[in-house]
Parts: C-alpha cells; structure tokens; sequence
C-alpha cells in the first residue's frame, strides 16, 4: 500500500513539473521579447490568409520558431484584419498576435509633397497606402470623380494641402477624399485664412491657383509676397498675368528653362500672356509658405519682375515696362553667355 502511495506521488509530481515546465514553455514562446533593429511592418492585403501571416512575421522579425503564435492560435483563432501592423523591437508575441487579430493597426504618416502633377500625388498615395496608382491617377482626372467632392478637374489640386497626416494603409480613396476635404476646411479656417480670402474676393482655389504660380516662380521666400502683390495688382488692372510657368504647364514641359516666342502663342486657358485673369485652376499643389503669401501679399505698385541676371534666385522688380525690359534684357544677356536656351 505504502509503496503505491509512493507511486502515485511521484506521478503527481512528475505531472506538476511536468505542467510547470509546459507553462514556461508557453509564457517564454508568448511572452519573451522580439528584437528587431528596426520597427518592422506587416501588410495583411484582403486576400492573405493566417500562412502569409505568419511568413511575414518568420521573415521580418528574423523569428526562429513560431511555436507562441500557434499557441495562441489554437487557444483563440485567428481572424484576419486587413491593415498595415507594427512589430517593435521588444514586443511579445501575445500582444502582436492581439493586435493582428483584433485588426488593430498602425497609422501611416503620409506626407502630400506640392508635386506638380497629380498623377505624381498618385505614386505618391500608391508608396503608403493600399491604392493603385493607376486608379488613382485615372480617378483624379475623372470629371465625375471631382465633382462628387465640389471639384473640377482643374481645381482639385486646390483641395489638397501639403503636410503630413495620420491614415491608415487600407484606406480606401473615398475615405481619403473625404478627409482631405476635413482637413482642408480645417487648414482654411485657421489663422483666418478664409476671411482674408473673402476679403480679397477670391476663392480658396483661385488663392491656391496664384500661390501654385508663386511656388513655380520662386524659391526665395522672403520675396514671395511681393510677387503676390504684384500679380494682384496685374489682376485688379485686367492686365495678363504673363507668368511662364503657366505656359510651361500648357506646353507639358516642366524641363523648359527659357520661354520662347513660340511657347506664349500655344492655345491653351492656362497660357497667361494670352489670356486675362486666373488660369483655370492651380498649376501645381500650392505650399503653404504661399497660400499664405497671397493672404498676406505685398502692397505696393510693382506690375513687371524678372530674374536677377546673377541667378541668386531673387528678382528685380519694376513700376514701368520700360524698366522692366532694361532688366530683361541684363537676364537675357546673361542666360546668352551662360548658354542657357
């Protein structure tokens, strides 16, 4: 009797040990910190299933054995979320395993550059988020598309405003559109951009529309309202705005380094030495350093500038055409001996 008394003991403690060391096995495979050198990134697309999960998360976190996460899995299976996930150096296996099964994601930080095409905001969406380029491009120069949010195609360039926002990597353009509209109303709203612009009698696009010509004219900021003054002044007096980078848009050049006779004859409503008032909407996606200088251009009587003939990068500005043409003409001599066509 004593003797099974003994055995059964001993099979007691074998099983606690047993189960003790089970349970470590598990808490260390759940529980023990993953390294990486670097926040690493895993992309669940609406297809994937858990065995491109889990090859991912092998590969990128350099994980030698998945044993925590089919643990989890068994106790509680997983469910795919599509979304963009976020495995950080120190992380443990049971709170990614929760995050990705629960779908709860990490924003993308997606920076909208001033580009100057929106076909080239399309590859830009199309690195961050869940978009085809393609698509995109395609939807930006759909009429249809932009009316749905309040747009023209040429106006909808002014909708988009150059900074960085939290979204997540699944959104869909529907949901992006519609909060590019929130944040743009937000954007106008502060610093009392939209009552300056009432004040001016101008449109938020027709103000992204002549800062997108500032932005292409100058890179030298403290000279920015000062060209804003001077096409406002053109405006008020129903004078051309006679801006080349408007005809390099008309012309589909960016490249164009020197505007010749035959660029300012192209028939085109974005070419301003032909044509009075506006183009018919922004030639680029404005900066903010120049929507800001429109709302807060320069007052003064300047109606001519043109490039400083020793390419500083500022301008000479003049009240007369005659002054004017005496600086032109410096410019073109130095362009001449530069080699510049």
């Amino acid at each position: 009797m004593r003797i099974r008394s003994h055995k059964i003991l001993v099979a007691v403690v074998c099983l606690f040990l047993a189960t003790v060391l089970f349970a470590g096995v598990v808490c260390m495979s759940v529980l023990s910190p993953i390294h990486t050198e670097k926040p690493v990134d895993i992309y669940v697309r609406p297809d994937a299933d858990e065995a491109l999960v889990t090859s991912q998360l092998k590969e990128k976190c350099n994980l030698r054995s998945l044993m925590g996460w089919r643990i989890l899995s068994t106790l509680l299976p997983y469910r795919v979320h599509q979304g963009r996930y976020v495995v950080a150096d120190g992380d443990n296996m049971l709170s990614v395993y929760r995050r990705l099964r629960c779908g709860h994601q990490s924003p993308v930080r997606l920076t909208l550059p001033p580009v100057r095409r929106l076909s080239r905001l399309a590859g830009v969406l199309s690195a961050h988020l869940m978009l085809d380029s393609a698509t995109v491009a395609e939807a930006f120069a759909d009429s249809s598309f932009a009316a749905t949010y309040g747009f023209t195609t040429a106006t909808l360039p002014s909708l988009f405003i150059p900074n960085t926002y939290e979204v997540y990597w699944d959104t869909s353009l529907d949901k992006f559109m519609q909060r590019m509209i929130r944040e743009n109303d937000v954007f106008w709203q502060a610093n009392k951009r939209d009552a300056a612009a009432s004040a001016m009698g101008l449109t938020h696009a027709e103000v992204a529309t002549l800062a997108s010509i500032i932005d292409e004219e100058t890179n030298y900021g403290p000279e920015r309202a000062r060209i804003a003054g001077l096409y406002l002044n053109r405006l008020k007096k129903n004078m051309p705005l006679q801006a080349d980078p408007t005809v390099k848009f008309a012309v589909g050049n960016d490249s164009l380094h020197r505007i010749l006779g035959q660029h300012l004859h192209i028939d085109s409503p974005y070419n301003t030495y032909r044509n009075t008032g506006l183009p018919p909407g922004p030639i680029r996606i404005a900066s903010i350093a120049s929507i800001d200088a429109v709302l807060n251009a320069e007052d003064h009587d300047y109606l001519y500038f043109c490039a400083k003939e020793d390419f500083s990068g500022s301008h000479n500005f003049a009240r007369t055409y005659d002054e004017h043409m005496t600086n032109a003409r410096k410019y073109q001599q130095a362009l001449n001996h530069r080699g510049i066509k």
